[in-house]
């Protein structure tokens, strides 16, 4: 009796020993996960358009099909690169992060360049629209699977460096944790965005309370106005993130002036404050700074990318959807 009781105590310290892992695991990824923000809510803004002007009864399968597309690239493709490259050649993620900061930066402030100098969109041509919409559905799906790719190549690398060293079972499940977490997020966000209208419709049709039909009417009305403040969130949360990511990899290279600039420019502002928003005012300071800069930085990179880098990729056949936002 005794040798069992023992044998039930040793199994129940593995299992306390077990489920700690797997809280470390979880927490690890939910920390990773969260460095990820920018490409998350960028994501989350852009994949909505590419069930524009389909049929209502479309969207979700085009948003599924994206969303299995998306998880193939992080867990089939983008996972594996990412344990290969902690293993056996870990001094290349602070400069692969850097580049997926600076795209970030490009991609937020040609947002903004296109927002200021709007330029007219070209005639669509007669045989382009009339092609059948099941072609049409396999090519915007193709081109958001290929968006994605980029976003989800950002998210995973900035996971990646934000968890902490440890072996590569645990790297390899906080990975996988974040991947599908994100997508589920990500897509799972999307599919209410683009049914937001439909269900607004219905209650502000059908809704047999007033207070439920002002309510569906109130969704109708509102969506322009969301899916304009996401939008604007998301740019705002690419350059913070970008620049952040940028001044933090300068550092870990060997240039810490701007990342010890800000710190203190932070700290300086946060000392005018009562003590109880020192906290927030600092952080602030140090998000809006390194927004400015990745800002500046995308701008000067907007000629790089569309003079030299762009014209490349088309050569090689990887322009279309690449960008695309």
């Amino acid at each position: 009796m005794s040798g069992l009781l023992a044998l039930l105590d040793d199994v129940a310290a593995i299992a306390k020993v077990a489920a700690a892992s797997v809280d470390d695991v979880i927490g690890q990824a939910t920390k990773a996960g969260a460095k990820a923000a920018g490409a998350v809510i960028d994501d989350a803004a852009v994949t909505p358009k590419y069930v524009h002007g389909f049929a209502a009864e479309r969207e979700l399968p085009i948003v599924w099909r994206i969303a299995r597309g998306s998880i193939f690239n992080k867990l089939v493709i983008l996972l594996p690169v990412a344990l290969l490259l902690s293993v056996f050649a870990p001094w290349m993620i602070p400069p692969l992060l850097m580049l997926g900061g600076a795209y970030l930066c490009f991609e937020g402030a040609e947002k903004i360049w296109h927002k200021l100098n709007p330029t007219p969109h070209p005639e669509i041509p007669i045989d382009e629209k009339l092609k059948d919409a099941a072609h049409l559905e396999e090519e915007k799906v193709r081109g958001a699977i290929k968006t994605d790719f980029i976003l989800s190549a950002e998210i995973m690398t900035i996971a990646l460096a934000a968890l902490p060293e440890s072996n590569l079972w645990f790297e390899a499940a906080a990975l996988a944790i974040v991947a599908v977490g994100i997508t589920v997020l990500v897509y799972g966000s999307v599919a209410l965005i683009v049914k937001a209208d439909d269900v607004g419709l219905h209650m502000a049709a059908e809704g047999r309370l007033g207070v439920t039909r002002r309510a569906g009417r109130a969704i109708v009305r509102g969506m322009p106005g969301f899916m304009t403040v996401l939008t604007w969130v998301g740019t705002a949360a690419m350059l913070w993130v970008g620049g952040s990511i940028i001044v933090h990899g300068l550092a870990e290279l060997g240039w810490h002036a701007p990342e010890d600039g800000i710190h203190h420019a932070a700290e300086a502002v946060a000392h005018l404050v009562p003590a109880g928003l020192a906290g927030f005012v600092e952080w602030m300071v140090k998000a809006v700074i390194d927004g400015i800069l990745g800002l500046v930085l995308g701008l000067l990179l907007i000629p790089v990318a569309t003079g030299v880098i762009a014209p490349v990729l088309r050569a090689v056949g990887l322009g279309a959807g690449s960008g695309g936002h």
